[in-house]
């Protein structure tokens, strides 16, 4: 790994991070509905933008079925259900929470492949579970059906990025640049008709406009593009290792600008679930350090 992927890397774990910190800030003025929507059209404008630049046509009617099933799973329904936690759970407690994403992930790939999962993975899923337990379990003066509810729909967020993982593996016929683009589109059409049903009580304040915008062009955009570089330059194995450091800059972020408490149970749950990652990915960060020291 080149220094320059190394700071993008970074980059891209503080900017994801980020993303908790905003919907935190503009979920409670916005709604979760409203939320999703601009943040997924924000980014789809900022995308057509680089499309234009770039002068990349975006085959919307070929590929329209893909664009709609990724935009979905990867987009719409988990931006949805991330805006309506933020209302009630804080930005470090989300972050960690989406570091569950690979274990579904590979707890879907099992199911698909009919194969028995090897004990290695087994014991992560079971450390990811005993993580979320810790997390949730020792926050007892905030425990409320709400808040519950909030944690079961960062969890199914983070399984429908589970779910559109491996769709995406198995269709590697469309360009990541391409998959981006279409899909925000895609996922701006579908959170459309929601729209009229959630309508803000007043208009929002710079602040949170500022939150929506950031969500938008550079949580998403920009992200996606950084990502998809990260992809293409290091392959899917150490691109992967950015799963493992959202959750700190969450964390960071949410302590540092909304002062949230980070307790042992914020740390140990955390840590228990990125253990739990680890060994169903099989990340090895001795592996990842000899290749950096390899690299020019």
């Amino acid at each position: 790994m080149t220094a320059a992927n190394a700071l993008r890397l970074l980059s891209l774990a503080a900017i994801w991070g980020a993303s908790f910190l905003f919907m935190r800030i503009a979920a409670p003025a916005l709604g979760s509905v409203w939320l999703a929507g601009g943040r997924v059209l924000g980014a789809a404008l900022f995308l057509l933008l680089c499309a234009a630049w770039l002068k990349r046509l975006l085959a919307l009617r070929v590929h329209a079925r893909h664009f709609l099933i990724l935009g979905l799973f990867n987009s719409a329904l988990p931006f949805w259900l991330y805006s309506h936690a933020a209302q009630h759970l804080s930005a470090s407690l989300m972050a960690i929470l989406n570091a569950t994403a690979p274990l579904w992930g590979a707890l879907i790939a099992a199911l698909l492949s009919r194969q028995a999962l090897p004990a290695r993975v087994a014991f992560g899923l079971f450390l990811g579970v005993a993580g979320v337990a810790l997390l949730v379990g020792f926050t007892r003066q905030q425990l409320s059906a709400p808040v519950l509810w909030a944690v079961l729909a960062c969890l199914g967020a983070a399984l429908c990025y589970g779910i559109a993982s491996n769709y995406a593996r198995g269709h590697s016929e469309v360009d990541a640049f391409s998959n981006a683009h279409g899909s925000m589109w895609a996922a701006s059409f579908l959170l459309l008709p929601w729209l009229p049903t959630a309508v803000p009580a007043q208009m929002p304040g710079w602040d949170v406009a500022a939150a929506v915008l950031a969500l938008g062009v550079v949580c998403s955009g920009v992200a996606y593009l950084l990502y998809f570089r990260l992809l293409a330059e290091l392959g899917a194995a150490q691109a992967l290792t950015v799963t493992f450091l959202i959750p700190l800059f969450g964390v960071l972020w949410g302590w540092l600008f909304l002062h949230e408490p980070v307790g042992w149970h914020t740390a140990g749950g955390a840590l228990v679930v990125l253990l739990g990652t680890a060994l169903v990915t099989g990340f090895n960060p001795r592996v990842l350090w000899r290749k950096t020291e390899l690299s020019p």
